[in-house]
């Protein structure tokens, strides 16, 4: 139990602890990640009110890199672009920072994976976001701030990724989770102007939503381990996690790490794999 609410601890902090924190003056960097496929731009919302101090970060063009290739819709940026932006938001060495959105933590899960990756390990997302941040009474301003620009060093590669085939072998060997919702697994339907989609070859689905609770929040840790758990998941097995584009992923490798199971994030996800007219793709309920 102490083990799983530790995890659960490094990788989310509540509303009421991040309020402690700001309220105390405690040196925090907020980062604020909204973003929505129907609604791209997170800037107006941002400007109508944010977290104070939060500084705003554009998840398509400072958590991604310009995607080459097979390399899918949201490959990582690179390390040099990242570290000029995250000195721009005000990340110092040893800093404490907290991600959020308005959209469940699933753009703030790619946020807190990303720093992550490139060498930052106090890194927590706001649980339940920034709806849960204004029910519980949380100042929310107008204000832009101007942060002291920041020191940071950053260096790729602090937690494991896949390539395509790195993810299909995985399929076969171990486990690979795809995050995404059930009609993308199934290939039931295509987006406007889209083929239909499918899945990696085995491929097993598993929804990063239902890793959440009715307001939003996640689970507890011992509730995510037992989701899990029925489906053959413990962490004894090396684990592998896509989705469309990099994002629910993420995402999903957050809840697990709530849990204290490690895993791999595929980037370039669906995306790069469909991209690849070489790449076998199954369709239907089963991994195949």
């Amino acid at each position: 139990m102490t083990q799983t609410h530790d995890a659960r601890s490094r990788h989310l902090i509540s509303t009421a602890d991040l309020q402690a924190r700001l309220a105390s003056g405690a040196p925090t960097v907020v980062l604020d990640i909204r973003f929505r496929p129907d609604r791209p731009d997170g800037r107006p919302a941002y400007r109508e009110g944010h977290i104070p101090g939060a500084v705003y970060v554009d998840l398509p063009t400072e958590l991604a890199g310009e995607q080459i290739g097979f390399s899918g819709r949201r490959p990582l940026p690179d390390i040099h672009d990242l570290q000029r932006d995250a000195r721009r938001w005000g990340i110092r060495q040893g800093s404490s920072i907290v991600v959020y959105d308005d959209n469940r933590g699933l753009q703030a899960g790619r946020g807190w994976w990303v720093l992550r990756w490139a060498g930052l390990t106090d890194v927590r997302v706001l649980d339940g976001g920034f709806d849960a941040w204004k029910a519980a009474g949380g100042a929310v301003t107008q204000d832009i701030p101007l942060p002291d620009h920041g020191d940071v060093v950053l260096e790729a590669g602090h937690l494991p990724v896949l390539t395509a085939d790195g993810a299909a072998a995985v399929a076969r060997q171990a486990v690979l989770i795809d995050a995404r919702g059930p009609d993308a697994y199934r290939g039931d339907k295509a987006e406007p102007g889209k083929p239909a989609e499918g899945h990696i070859p085995g491929a097993i689905n598993v929804p990063t939503s239902g890793n959440l609770t009715a307001d939003g929040r996640f689970a507890e840790a011992g509730a995510i381990r037992d989701r899990f758990a029925a489906l053959g998941i413990d962490g004894s097995q090396s684990i592998g996690v896509y989705c469309g584009g990099g994002v629910a992923a993420a995402h999903q490798i957050l809840a697990l790490a709530t849990a204290g199971i490690d895993a791999a994030l595929f980037p370039g996800s669906w995306s790069a794999w469909s991209s690849d007219p070489a790449r076998p793709v199954a369709t239907g309920s089963h991994p195949g």
